[in-house]
């Protein structure tokens, strides 16, 4: 049978990123011991006092339709914490709930691109943008975040990439994979191009909750860009709510009618016991968000101080989010053959470094989603196959010089 056209574009190396993941899932639920790494899926469990309000919210009998946009009592705290946050005054019609953050993209995107415009992504990218944009026929253009710069885009690189048929820029700041989070002079300079060239900004934020060094600046904050922004989150990261997908966007309220219109032909609005639970995650100031990002950021240290001195390999620091980068070029594996060794030799899955851009060929991603006493067993385990592989590679020098 014939197949359309989208399921080439929605599928590529994004989607296959994931095939090693799964396997060491699946090996993992068949009782091997494998630490699995390879997932931005906190490890912690949902406050209690969310899982209590939809319990409650289901036995009340909410379990019929709900507003599309989201209910009020939630797009008010939505909009309530965003203007907190931005200092923006922000009201409940400049938000629309949807099915996580990857959902409230797939929407904005549909409403602000045409076939064959173009928007400009920066490089690393997280892997389902691929998809999102090949969905709706946009064209990415890709601007890179360089190692040297701390991989932050510059705003110049951005300017130089910008055509006619340029209609929006994505941005994620802070950033997965690197944690790099982008500064706010970079935030003015990309902001006047917007201005300048009449451009969207899709502001993906799900991971400022989650900084540990600087500042997280809220781009639809800077002159001229209240109007031209879509500014992203969830609850996921933030509240270890991954698998409740909720999500949403902030935005100009005209944008917020074309997704109600999307919302109605295909999601058909989030379930009400959901967003019951998501009004107490973000009325309240629960001591269990506080605890997880304090551990993430012990774990972000831990893991970069034990695999400081890795033999052949790199940390990279992340000032923020739920990961850390490793550079292994020097041990003479690509990515994908050091995170299979890895998986089949010491039982510990990462992510290919190579599924998000040119300038994470050769990392690999490690998940902060383990306790740091299995983190730094990985680090002792990835730091043995690091050093045998230096071993492995001098020998085959010294068998070359040898004339074998």
């Amino acid at each position: 049978m014939r197949y359309s056209d989208l399921t080439t574009r929605i599928a590529g190396e994004g989607s296959a990123a994931w095939d090693l993941h799964f396997e060491a899932m699946q090996r993992k639920n068949e009782g091997e011991a494998i630490t699995v790494l390879s997932v931005g899926d906190p490890d912690f469990f949902t406050p209690t006092p969310i899982v209590e309000a939809a319990i409650e919210s289901l036995r009340a009998g909410d379990t019929h339709y709900a507003a599309i946009l989201g209910i009020s009592r939630l797009r008010q705290a939505i909009a309530k914490r965003f203007s907190q946050e931005s200092g923006i005054a922000t009201q409940e019609n400049q938000v629309a709930v949807l099915a996580g953050g990857q959902c409230a993209l797939f929407g904005v995107v549909h409403c602000v691109l045409n076939p064959l415009d173009e928007v400009i992504v920066i490089d690393p990218t997280y892997v389902t943008y691929e998809g999102v944009f090949g969905a709706c026929g946009a064209q990415m253009v890709k601007v890179p975040a360089k190692v040297e710069n701390d991989f932050v885009v510059q705003a110049a690189d951005i300017a130089t990439a910008i055509t006619p048929k340029t209609k929006a820029i994505l941005i994620n700041s802070p950033q997965n994979p690197t944690g790099a989070v982008i500064p706010r002079d970079t935030w003015l300079a990309i902001a006047q191009l917007c201005c300048e060239h009449d451009l969207w900004l899709i502001s993906d934020e799900v991971y400022s909750s989650l900084v540990y060094e600087g500042e997280h600046i809220h781009p639809a904050t800077l002159p001229g860009m209240a109007q031209r922004t879509a500014t992203i989150n969830s609850l996921s990261k933030s509240h270890a709510m991954t698998g409740w997908r909720l999500g949403w966007v902030v935005g100009p309220t005209e944008l917020m009618t074309h997704l109600e219109n999307l919302g109605l032909s295909m999601l058909y609005g989030c379930p009400e016991f959901i967003q019951k639970a998501a009004c107490v995650a973000l009325e309240s100031d629960l001591s269990e968000t506080i605890e997880m990002r304090q551990q993430y950021k012990l774990r972000s240290q831990s893991v970069t101080h034990a695999l400081a001195d890795a033999l052949g390999a790199t940390v990279f620091k992340p000032k923020a989010g739920m990961f850390v980068m490793l550079d292994i070029r020097p041990t003479g594996l690509n990515a994908h053959q050091f995170a299979r060794r890895l998986l089949d030799e010491w039982g510990v899955s990462v992510l290919v470094g190579d599924a998000f851009g040119r300038q994470t060929e050769g990392f690999v991603r490690i998940g902060l989603v383990e306790p740091v006493p299995v983190l730094l067993d990985a680090c002792k385990k990835i730091k043995q196959l690091t050093k045998a592989l230096i071993s492995e590679k001098e020998n085959s020098k010294s068998l070359c010089v040898a004339g074998f």
